[in-house]
């Protein structure tokens, strides 16, 4: 069994036996992975107290060549998460993206970016801003690197442009909006006002950080929020656990 090295984020923990635990990571280079972390419970082990869930570690793992669980053999700290201790909102959304990195990422599909984007938004997480918008740059984010990002540009239904000024609506189960022109009643309770269109173009156009300047109205991080938890619940055929305690 080869050792491989590579950073990770810890997205779930869960009790083995008296002193070891199994922990899931999701991996720069690797994706997802479920390993075996022998005596991590102990006072004094090879982990160093770095198996918190959304810490980043630098870790060594055997690969099993089964079905089984992998086996973690070190683990060393890279930066602890820290929300914001005065806005309890900050934690819930940390508890959030690994809920979404664990159930919406295979075992083993590596996605870089994908990671690079968890670490850079629980960054956002630990400071002092707001972190609504953050959470929603990281999900479009993911639902891209799955495949499964909508349409935000052209109708489904007819395939012509939607214009900014137009009232759209989302169609969860065919991946976009709809125009105007193509809508029905049956839609209405979906609809998305031009200006949250725009902020979703802006939101998915690049990755730089001018996103972060962008000025969101509390309509339109409702309508960012309900398209969101629309477009997540469909893919996991669920309602995440955590979002219920997320406020938007």
């Amino acid at each position: 069994m080869p050792a491989e090295k590579t950073d990770a984020v810890v997205i779930r923990l869960a009790d083995f036996s008296e002193s070891s635990k199994v922990v899931t990571l999701f991996t720069r280079d690797f994706g997802k992975v479920a390993a075996l972390a022998k005596g991590a419970k102990r006072l004094k082990s090879s982990f160093e107290a770095a198996l918190d869930l959304l810490a980043e570690c630098r870790v060594v793992f055997l690969r099993r060549s089964s079905s089984g669980l992998d086996l973690l053999t070190e683990s060393q700290l890279i930066s602890r998460f820290r929300p914001n201790s005065r806005n309890l909102s900050s934690l819930y959304h940390g508890y959030y993206l690994a809920e979404l990195l664990d159930g919406l990422t295979e075992d083993y599909d590596p996605h870089p970016t994908l990671y690079d984007a968890a670490v850079s938004t629980l960054g956002l997480l630990s400071g002092e801003g707001d972190s609504r918008l953050a959470l929603v740059k990281f999900e479009l984010t993911l639902l891209r690197e799955i495949g499964h990002l909508p349409d935000f540009e052209e109708c489904v239904v007819c395939g012509r442009p939607i214009a900014l000024g137009d009232t759209a609506r989302l169609w969860v189960s065919q991946g976009g909006l709809i125009c105007s022109g193509c809508g029905r009643p049956q839609y209405e309770h979906t609809e998305v006002e031009a200006g949250t269109v725009a902020v979703l173009r802006r939101l998915t156009c690049g990755s730089d950080e001018a996103w972060q300047r962008l000025s969101v109205s509390q309509r339109q991080f409702r309508e960012l929020r309900g398209l969101l938890n629309s477009q997540v619940s469909h893919i996991l055929e669920r309602r995440p656990r955590m979002l219920k305690y997320l406020s938007f």
